[in-house]
């Protein structure tokens, strides 16, 4: 691997009081990172693009909202990214990165990662940490991905839609294959101390599916409580939370006339964008590549 600031990353300590969040980007958070592009076994950052990337953040706020039994107050004590630190998240000299800030805090810590698993510090494992991987289905998350990299002035140009999902389908956009990421997780899953959630089911019952990540937490939270956390974690509650929409990135990195950063939160908008011989080709793919991993993926609600 040919990564900068990889060996800090690589050599992170876990307590076992901590907890991942892990996403592939756009089911996620909002950091400065550069720019990742995976395969199995290798990693190359490009130093200095800047990142930004969102679904993560629904997750952690979640999260947060549940350790702090509901507390708004509390939940709205600083950024979502200085709450939940970004693990391999970088800067030009390092002292804003992911790992300083997690050096400084003490446990219990919730970090989050866009890491395949194969490259998550093993720390994590050995100490048996708890982690959380949301999945959300690929249609939407490589529309929100294409939008997301239009607005960002920081990013590449993301180019034509036919020729940005086709570098999505076959794994060229950063962290790689979409396919590797969520099979990885999938297939460790008994093995480790990892929840998988899923997108779609948070929009279809956020109570049943907070409920669940609270237990999975060890908290035993009242119904008026959950219910409550499912009301200040709405996608029109987060968009109004400048501790969750990211207002405070400025606009010479979003250009927020191309797309918002919190665009619509929506299961099957991908409808809006593929074409007919798009969606029919797109499944094809989807079949072949998940024939030997049959994860329930929901398309639509």
């Amino acid at each position: 691997m040919v990564v900068k600031y990889w060996a800090r990353v690589e050599k992170f300590q876990a307590s076992k009081e901590d907890l991942l969040i892990a996403t592939y980007p756009k089911a996620g958070s909002v950091q400065k990172t550069e720019h990742i592009t995976m395969k199995t076994t290798q990693c190359s950052l490009n130093n200095e693009i800047i990142l930004y990337v969102k679904g993560t953040t629904w997750t952690q706020e979640v999260v947060d909202s549940i350790l702090n039994e509901g507390d708004v107050e509390k939940c709205k004590r600083a950024p979502t990214q200085v709450r939940m630190p970004f693990l391999e998240m970088t800067s030009k000299d390092g002292l804003t990165s992911g790992i300083t800030r997690l050096e400084v805090m003490d446990p219990p810590r919730v970090i989050k990662t866009h890491l395949p698993i194969q490259l998550v510090p093993r720390s994590f494992w050995d100490a048996g940490c708890k982690a959380i991987y949301m999945a959300r289905n690929p249609k939407d998350t490589v529309v929100s991905y294409y939008h997301f990299d239009r607005m960002h002035l920081h990013q590449p140009e993301p180019g034509p839609w036919p020729h940005y999902l086709e570098k999505f389908m076959t794994g060229q956009l950063g962290w790689g294959s979409w396919y590797d990421h969520v099979k990885g997780y999938w297939k460790e899953r008994h093995n480790k101390k990892i929840l998988y959630i899923f997108y779609e089911d948070m929009q279809e019952d956020p109570v049943c599916e907070v409920t669940r990540i609270a237990e999975f937490l060890g908290r035993q939270l009242s119904k008026s409580t959950i219910e409550n956390i499912v009301q200040m974690t709405t996608f029109s509650a987060m968009r109004e939370n400048p501790m969750a929409n990211y207002s405070s990135i400025p606009d010479s990195v979003f250009d927020r006339t191309v797309s918002d950063f919190m665009r619509k939160g929506q299961v099957g908008d991908w409808k809006n964008q593929f074409s007919a011989e798009e969606d029919a080709a797109f499944d094809e793919h989807y079949c072949k590549m998940m024939a030997d991993c049959p994860i329930p993926i929901r398309f639509t609600i």
